[in-house]
């Protein structure tokens, strides 16, 4: 009998767009075989609809144009409907397994996965608390300091701690770090609001970018290395893929070299010794178990000359179009896409 999996994607975050892409490729790729599909898309402002048409008409919002195949419905926090509720009839539809293709807040941050730990629907992906830590990249840091994994230096601070004593912490930021800083929105994800700072007043405005998207910023000293991903897979044993190489077309590898330039360089596997691949993907195995990762997740690293890894983030719902690192990376280790697709809806019914 065919499991009935929940694709939900959209959602309130600056990465809606990136989410309806990765969505419409799932939503086509997920076996048809195995599962019937239910779509749930979120509006910018939060709204819910099941979607009856066509994956071709996720990206760009062409969907809710659509609108004779839109229904409102919302996830039933009653444990005993296990599903959804459609508002127009009352209809209550069990659900088997969720898959929250949600990137940034309100869908990545361990939000969405409460809401399914109440409704009791299993669902790819992390956990509440590992959605959680590792969305804000202070705490992640903070957790990967705690395990003794190596990464730059950083420090953080509030909106309201900058507000009253400015100049003091970026004074104290410069000394720490040194030149050039990184500064990120402390709760942001594909390189959303992220600028590189060479002098106290870059890092000025640095710091008022970033707090455009967070209350909260992460100022972390610039490394010098290669960029590195691995995927990770996997509950209580995780496995990881080959290693990706990223060289992004722009100064760092930010949302224009992403999603938009289309000029920066993949190489799969990176260009390093295969004893050196071996220590990245055991890196990346070790962080996802430190953070409590569970499901799959992208973990991103620096290798640098010297020999030394350095954790540079996790990403608990990585981009998931069929040309994303994420998949890529398993096509190339020899789980192609759609299997991909089966074995984590497998793993969240597992859990």
């Amino acid at each position: 009998m065919k499991k009935k999996v929940l694709v939900l994607f959209g959602g309130v975050s600056s990465e809606h767009d990136v989410s309806l892409n990765s969505a419409s490729s799932v939503i086509k790729n997920i076996p048809t075989d195995k599962y019937d599909i239910v779509k749930m898309g979120i509006t910018k402002d939060g709204r819910c609809y099941i979607y009856n048409g066509s994956a071709d008409m996720l990206p760009d919002e062409k969907w809710l144009e659509d609108t004779e195949n839109l229904e409102p419905a919302v996830i039933s926090c009653d444990r005993g409907h296990h599903g959804i509720i459609r508002l127009s009839s009352g209809e209550i539809e069990r659900i088997d397994v969720a898959f929250p293709v949600l990137h940034g807040k309100n869908g990545e941050d361990g939000t969405m996965q409460g809401l399914f730990e109440i409704s009791g629907i299993p669902y790819v992906g992390c956990g509440t608390a590992a959605s959680a830590i590792c969305m804000d990249k202070a705490v992640t840091n903070a957790m990967a300091d705690f395990s003794g994994i190596d990464q730059a230096k950083w420090t953080a601070f509030d909106k309201h701690a900058y507000s009253v004593n400015k100049a003091a912490l970026l004074a104290s930021a410069a000394e720490k770090l040194g030149f050039p800083i990184f500064v990120k929105p402390a709760n942001a994800g594909s390189s959303v609001g992220i600028s590189k700072a060479k002098n106290l007043d870059e890092l000025e405005k640095a710091c008022e970018k970033a707090f455009e998207h967070d209350r909260k910023v992460v100022l972390e000293e610039g490394i010098v290395g290669m960029e590195v991903e691995v995927a990770v897979m996997g509950n209580e044993s995780p496995v990881a893929s080959v290693v990706g190489e990223v060289v992004p077309c722009n100064e760092f590898y930010d949302y224009d070299a992403k999603y938009l330039a289309n000029e920066s360089e993949l190489h799969i596997p990176a260009r390093l010794s295969d004893d050196m691949l071996k220590k990245v993907q055991s890196e990346a195995v070790r962080a996802y178990r430190a953070l409590g990762c569970e499901g799959f997740t992208r973990v991103d690293f620096f290798v640098c000359e010297d020999g030394s890894i350095k954790l540079n983030e996790p990403n608990t719902i990585p981009g998931f179009t069929s040309i994303s690192m994420y998949p890529k990376l398993f096509a190339a280790s020899g789980i192609p896409y759609a299997e991909l697709l089966d074995k984590l809806l497998t793993l969240a019914m597992e859990r």
